[in-house]
């Protein structure tokens, strides 16, 4: 199920390759994995994930979130991939929850309003407080 935060970006549970055409056609140009391989059993592993994308004329980026958190480069990965894209992007993990939070963060770090993020994300059914402080401190102070 794909859930948009904003026209330029989505994300979702773990897809399948089999789910990459209707990717496509739904008008998405690229796909963002955050979930590392064998994180599950039976989860496909994102070198199928790629394949199927590369196929679909989809870009691919990899950007593994585990239990270990978020840190900067991995921020600085996902504003990239976004950076790169010439239209929407829809990024998976296993709940969708990781890869919303990385994309806050990342956009956060590069001046987004966390008032904004927060209100996009909980339009598609994601709970940002438990990183608001985060996403505050990222942003930087306001102008005055």
């Amino acid at each position: 199920m794909i859930r948009p935060l904003n026209d330029a970006f989505a994300v979702a549970p773990q897809i399948r390759p089999q789910d990459v055409p209707a990717i496509k056609a739904a008008g998405y140009v690229a796909i963002v994995n955050n979930r590392p391989d064998d994180e599950e059993s039976g989860q496909p592993a994102g070198d199928a994930l790629r394949a199927a994308a590369e196929a679909a004329g989809l870009g691919y980026t990899a950007i593994p979130v585990t239990a270990a958190g978020f840190s900067h480069p991995q921020l600085d990965a996902m504003a990239a991939a976004l950076t790169a894209a010439d239209g929407p992007v829809l990024a998976y993990c296993r709940s969708g929850t990781r890869s919303c939070n990385l994309w806050a963060l990342a956009a956060a770090k590069a001046g987004r309003d966390p008032g904004l993020l927060t209100t996009q994300a909980a339009g598609a059914g994601y709970d940002l407080s438990g990183i608001r402080p985060m996403l505050d401190a990222l942003a930087g102070p306001k102008a005055e």
